[in-house]
């Protein structure tokens, strides 16, 4: 990632640990383990958020308190935005200051702090919680560029853009990763993993497998059957077998869910299995 990030291609996302936005959320004695068992199973890959918190309980904290000092290979990738506060998700889009150039910063610093790292391994900059046709990626882009040279990042991502974004923002700055919506069963960005793929991009999609509307399909069903293997499994297998830049980043708060996540990683797709998948999109 980024050129210089060597990383497991089977990540975490913490953002079920908090149950940001909405749903249930493990204790804190089973988050804390959760992430350090996950580091234990050779995840160096974490997604997170200053604004993943609710109820007093927040990612970057529990990272902090799981896992700090961080192990010499491990990558956290966090994200700013729209969004200055986790509650914010809820307000119109005219109350949702997160892109000016201070709140960017307030946001970069809300990372470093709670994270307890003086630079952030990579920032996406997350786009898509306001009006597309009225938010331009290009001054929030160039903010965090700012930021960079300052030395508070090392490298720079984006988040819920369209083709046209990703090109402008390649214009700006290094791009290390592309975080999009993209499982099975949403395949509009075929042609931007493509692009990321050629460019020496990672795509990162969230929600790999339906997030909170989990993906259900007849030959799921039956490929899982087939190869002994767990749905879920077999449609982060079949995000592997996508690109080898796909990088995932599968959630739980469950530590068995996450021994299964990560097992997904071993679960070899034969050109049958993935042929008979790619039939199905929805």
């Amino acid at each position: 990632m980024g050129g210089d990030l060597s990383v497991a291609r089977i990540g975490y996302g913490t953002m079920k640990l908090t149950g940001w936005p909405r749903g249930d959320r493990p204790s804190r004695e089973a988050a804390l383990a959760v992430l350090r068992r996950a580091v234990d199973l050779g995840v160096n890959h974490i997604d997170t958020s200053h604004y993943y918190s609710r109820d007093g309980v927040a990612a970057n904290e529990l990272i902090r308190e799981a896992l700090h000092p961080y192990p010499d290979d491990l990558v956290i990738v966090t994200k700013v935005g729209a969004l200055v506060e986790g509650s914010d998700l809820a307000l119109p889009p005219s109350e949702k200051t997160g892109l000016t150039r201070d709140n960017l910063r307030r946001g970069v610093e809300a990372n470093l702090r709670s994270l307890g790292v003086d630079r952030l391994d990579v920032v996406n900059l997350r786009m898509g919680d306001l009006d597309r046709t009225e938010t331009p990626l290009t001054a929030p882009l160039e903010t965090l560029l700012a930021l960079r040279e300052e030395g508070l990042i090392r490298h720079l991502g984006i988040s819920n853009v369209t083709a046209a974004e990703f090109a402008e923002a390649r214009k700006i700055a290094p791009i290390a990763c592309v975080q999009n919506l993209y499982n099975l069963s949403r395949r509009d960005d075929d042609p931007l993993i493509d692009a990321c793929m050629e460019a020496g991009i990672a795509y990162v999609p969230f929600f790999p497998v339906g997030g909170f509307q989990p993906i259900a399909a007849e030959r799921l069903d039956t490929v899982a059957a087939r190869r002994g293997a767990t749905v879920p499994q077999v449609a982060l297998a079949w995000l592997l077998a996508r690109s080898p830049n796909v990088l995932l980043i599968p959630g739980t708060g469950s530590l068995d869910h996450l021994e299964e996540n990560i097992a997904a990683g071993a679960l070899t797709l034969s050109k049958e299995d993935i042929a008979e998948l790619d039939e199905s999109p929805n």
